[in-house]
C-alpha cells in the first residue's frame, strides 16, 4: 500500500513539473513573441517628412524628433568621431527643420504665451494646454523660450546636443558644442538690450577669438567667426538700450570701463584687449562717434 501511495506520489510530482515547465516555455514564447513585436513596431515607425505640411499634426512632429533623438543616440556610439561631426550637422538641420514646423503649427500657442505671465504672483499661470504640449516637448528636449518683445520660439533644451555628442566628436566640435551649450543658458539679448553682465559676454569674445586661433582649419570657422564678431562688436558698442558709452559727449560708463580695464589687465595679449584700448584712448580723445566706428572697423554679422 505503501509503495503505491508513493508511486502514485512520484507520478503527480512528475506531472506538475512537466506541467510547470510547458509553463515556463509558453512564458518564455510570449515574452520572445512581444519583445520582437516591439521590435517590428519601432522598425516600421516612419517620421513624418520635415518639410512641413498642415496634414501633420504637433503629435506626428514631437513622435519624429523624438525619434530622431534616439536614433542619434544609438548611431553615436558606433560611429568614429570624423563620422559624428557629419552626424551632428544632419541631425541639427533635421530638429531646425522640425523645430520650424512645430512653431507653425504651434503658432497661435508662440503668440499668446507672453501673456499667461501674471505680473500680480509675477508668475506665469498656464492652461492646461499648454502645460501638456510643454511636457510633450520636454520628451524631444524641445521647450518654449521666450525671446524678448513678446516673443516666443520652440528651442531645443541647452545641453541637448552637448548631451548626445559629448566627447564623440573631434575636439573642435566637441568644444564648439560644449560652448554653446553654456551660452544657450539664457537668453543672451532681449528688446535690444543684452542680458547677461559685459564680464560674461568679454569672456564669450575671448572664447571665440582663441577657439578661431585653435582651429584655423575647422569646418565650423565661419559660424565661429559670425558669433565672435557679434560678439566683440556688443562688447566694444553695446546695443541701443545698453550702450558702453554716452554718444552726446562720448563719455565711456563707469561700469563699461571697470570690465575694459579688466579684459586689458586679464587677457592682455587678446585682440579684443587690442580693440579695447583703442576705443577707451579715441573716447578719452573726443573722437567723434563716426570716426571711432571707422578705425575699429568691426562690423556685427
Amino acid at each position: 500500500m505503501i509503495q503505491k501511495s508513493l508511486a502514485a506520489f512520484i507520478l503527480l510530482v512528475s506531472i506538475f513539473s512537466c506541467k510547470k515547465e510547458a509553463l515556463k516555455t509558453s512564458i518564455q514564447k510570449v515574452e520572445k513573441n512581444t519583445a520582437l513585436k516591439v521590435e517590428t513596431n519601432e522598425d516600421v515607425f516612419k517620421p513624418v517628412d520635415t518639410v512641413c505640411f498642415s496634414s501633420n499634426t504637433t503629435e506626428d512632429y514631437i513622435k519624429a524628433v523624438e525619434w530622431y533623438k534616439n536614433k542619434t543616440a544609438k548611431e553615436v556610439a558606433d560611429n568614429s568621431p570624423e563620422e559624428n561631426n557629419k552626424l551632428y550637422e544632419d541631425y541639427l538641420k533635421i530638429r531646425n527643420k522640425y523645430t520650424l514646423c512645430l512653431s507653425e503649427n504651434l503658432s497661435k500657442v508662440l503668440i499668446d504665451y507672453a501673456n499667461y505671465y501674471d505680473s500680480e504672483t509675477n508668475s506665469y499661470k498656464f492652461p492646461e494646454n499648454v502645460k501638456k504640449l510643454s511636457a510633450e516637448l520636454k520628451k524631444g528636449d524641445l521647450e518654449f523660450r521666450e525671446v524678448g518683445e513678446g516673443y516666443t520660439e520652440i528651442w531645443s533644451v541647452p545641453g541637448h546636443y552637448f548631451s548626445i555628442f559629448k566627447n564623440k566628436v573631434t575636439p573642435d566640435y566637441n568644444s564648439y558644442i560644449a560652448q554653446l551649450a553654456k551660452e544657450n543658458e539664457g537668453l543672451y539679448a532681449a528688446d535690444a538690450g543684452i542680458m547677461i553682465s559685459w564680464k560674461e559676454l568679454g569672456d564669450r569674445a575671448v572664447f571665440w577669438e582663441n577657439f578661431i586661433k585653435k582651429y584655423p582649419q575647422s569646418p565650423l570657422l565661419p559660424r565661429a567667426k559670425e558669433i565672435y564678431d557679434n560678439y566683440i562688436t556688443d562688447y566694444l558698442f553695446g546695443m541701443d538700450n545698453t550702450p558702453t558709452y554716452e554718444h552726446s559727449d562720448g563719455k565711456l560708463y563707469d561700469e563699461n570701463r571697470d570690465e575694459f580695464n579688466r579684459m586689458i589687465r586679464k587677457y592682455p595679449n587678446s585682440y579684443v584687449a587690442e580693440k579695447t584700448k583703442a576705443l577707451m584712448n579715441m573716447l578719452d580723445a573726443k573722437v567723434p562717434d563716426e570716426e571711432i566706428r571707422k578705425r575699429i572697423n568691426i562690423k556685427r554679422k
